[in-house]
């Protein structure tokens, strides 16, 4: 192997301490740690999250060296995510990566973790032809891109308030589950009756790609209060509110497919 080609990869952007070692496209170790405890408070606590990525940072690059079977001298590079995410987590994780780079002579490449998600496909799919739409969503970020190339790509549109993972985890905390709360909806959506209840969706037709999040949140919390007055629904309405909240979330792309078409 080329020490060239082998990259050390840390992200700490948020609720996760995550090392991976990269040869060639090829993944050969990727280690995480996340932060489960946040699930006491019902969402991520920056200062907490950048604590426990102090303290597991360090033996997480280790075990993704040791698993890939990889050393320390042979890494050519080492990648980190610089933005966006909460600051003091993003510290944590370009501190250690400016001192393991600075120790060792080899260059340090700052990550746009958004840029991340667009191209995360090109490793387990290296035959994706561009251009090409990609839909990123998260607990922070929901957004829609036309990528052009590896080094090319713009924004067509994005979430104007809450993200739509965010309003997943929040909707779930109305609905006392535990937190993280999407999977949690999508499982019992699976069951329920997803025309049960009408709640609204935004920005379907308004002529532009952006999404809009937060009415749907609070029409599931005004929806509670007045049925339910804020207690936990059976297991039956449960399902079936899941289930309605999670199909009000589909959103069509047929607009930007268009685009693609037309801009090609």
């Amino acid at each position: 192997m080329k020490k060239s080609h082998i990259i050390l990869a840390i992200e700490s952007s948020c609720d996760e301490t995550s090392a991976s070692v990269i040869h060639d496209n090829q993944v050969l170790s990727n280690i995480i740690s996340s932060q489960t405890f946040h699930s006491t408070y019902g969402g991520v606590i920056p200062e907490l999250a950048s604590r426990a990525h102090l303290s597991s940072i360090s033996s997480i690059v280790q075990q993704a060296l040791h698993t890939s079977g990889i050393g320390i001298n042979d890494v050519g590079a080492i990648a980190v995510t610089h933005q966006p995410g909460l600051a003091g987590a993003l510290l944590v994780g370009v501190s250690f990566a400016k001192g393991m780079a600075l120790r060792l002579g080899i260059p340090i490449i700052p990550i746009n973790h958004i840029e991340g998600h667009l191209y995360s496909g090109c490793i387990e799919y290296p035959d994706i032809q561009f251009p090409c739409i990609s839909l990123v969503v998260s607990g922070g970020h929901t957004s829609i891109f036309l990528v052009h190339s590896y080094i090319s790509y713009e924004l067509l549109g994005s979430t104007k308030d809450d993200a739509a993972g965010e309003a997943f985890d929040k909707i779930g905390k109305m609905l006392h589950l535990d937190y993280p709360a999407g999977q949690k909806i999508d499982s019992l959506a699976q069951l329920g009756n997803p025309k049960a209840y009408d709640f609204p969706r935004s920005m379907l037709h308004d002529g532009s790609y952006n999404f809009s999040f937060s009415g749907l949140k609070t029409s599931v919390k005004n929806f509670l209060q007045k049925q339910f007055n804020n207690q936990k629904p059976n297991q039956s309405e449960l399902q079936d509110i899941c289930a309605s909240v999670q199909m009000k979330q589909s959103y069509s792309i047929t607009g930007p497919q268009s685009y693609l078409s037309s801009h090609v």
